[in-house]
């Protein structure tokens, strides 16, 4: 079976279409970074509308990538959710006309489930049982994962989740939008001696996530190293900062996950989302997995970040299985995972 897979749940525009047999035969993507960059985060609307722009010219740009027609297609797969309202409904109404249109099956797909199964992708998938630890701008959660579909919630952010903990704390440093990615490229100049940051919520038990407090204390530093340095911090002061920052999440994120490895018994860990894209918590994280007797998975950087194929893959997947939308146009910017059918 080939599937479109559709995906504007944020930020970025992403459409791919997987085969069953043939794995992915193309994916392609707009980055709305540029548009939002002027205002130091993601404006709703901007978002919606260059969905709105970008979403056929892309599915075209597909077809002629991959070399083949629309009739050849066997379901079309939609991001319902999580996300912003109105970007989720560029894409389902996109996805469900198309599906209409071509006489296909459309089947909506949650935006995690996608990041979550993302690892499959690669050549060397995991096997199932695994642990998942998903990790973006919106969402931190350890997931129990036997089969697809079938998920147990072990642990979840009650606040910021760790990516927009990073993006927070980089414009508190000054740095430009996306912060994440700005923060661990500073974090690399840092002296990981100078400032030690707390690991929140690791002194007790549980698989919840608190990163809230961690930014103000990033926030607490910056302010005494201003009132010593004056308000034109050294390069050298906020790398220092930004790598306290960097270590304390990654450290909280590895300890956390071995965690939820030894509680659940199971071995195998995959780690998605965008922050899992961070080049020092892959390390960390695969290292812990080690000492622990087990293995670490990861997508390639190019699907940690929002993307089509990832929500093409998990909608393959459902369609495969007899699921499919009746017509009508719904999405769930809030959705539980546990709640998957399957």
């Amino acid at each position: 079976m080939r599937v479109l897979g559709i995906e504007t749940s944020c930020d970025e525009t992403g459409v791919a279409i997987y085969d069953s047999e043939a794995g992915l035969l193309a994916h392609a993507l707009h980055s709305q970074v540029e548009l939002h960059a002027a205002y130091g985060g993601v404006v709703p609307e901007l978002a919606s509308r260059d969905h709105v722009r970008k979403v056929l010219p892309l599915i075209r740009q597909l077809f002629d990538d991959a070399g083949i027609e629309a009739g050849s297609l066997g379901g079309i797969a939609y991001t319902a959710g999580p996300g912003l309202v109105g970007a989720l409904m560029v894409g389902a109404a996109v996805g469900r006309s198309l599906a209409w249109s071509w006489g296909l099956p459309a089947v909506a797909v949650h935006h995690m489930e996608g990041h979550l199964l993302a690892p499959m992708l690669e050549a060397r998938p995991p096997e199932f049982p695994f642990v998942a630890m998903l990790v973006s701008g919106g969402h931190t959660q350890l997931v129990e994962v036997t089969d697809i579909g079938h998920y147990r919630l072990l642990g979840d952010s009650l606040d910021d989740a760790a990516g927009e903990a990073f993006d927070k704390t980089a414009k508190l440093l000054g740095l430009p939008y996306p912060g994440g990615p700005e923060l661990a490229k500073l974090a690399q100049s840092g002296d990981p001696s100078r400032y030690r940051f707390p690991r929140p919520m690791t002194d007790r038990p549980g698989l919840d996530f608190s990163f809230s407090g961690l930014k103000t204390f990033a926030l607490n530093t910056l302010t005494e190293a201003k009132e010593k340095e004056g308000q034109a911090l050294s390069h050298q002061t906020m790398a220092d900062i930004a790598r306290a920052f960097e270590d304390a999440v990654v450290d909280t994120l590895k300890i956390k996950c071995r965690r939820a490895v030894r509680e659940t018994g199971i071995k195998t860990l995959i780690m998605a989302g965008g922050v899992s894209a961070n080049r020092r918590l892959r390390q960390q994280v695969s290292e812990m997995m080690e000492k622990e007797g087990g293995e670490a998975f990861y997508p390639r950087p190019e699907f940690c970040t929002d993307n089509g194929a990832m929500i093409a893959f998990a909608g393959c997947q459902r369609l495969q299985a007899g699921l499919a939308e009746p017509l009508g146009i719904k999405v769930s910017p809030r959705w539980s995972m546990e709640t998957l059918a399957f």
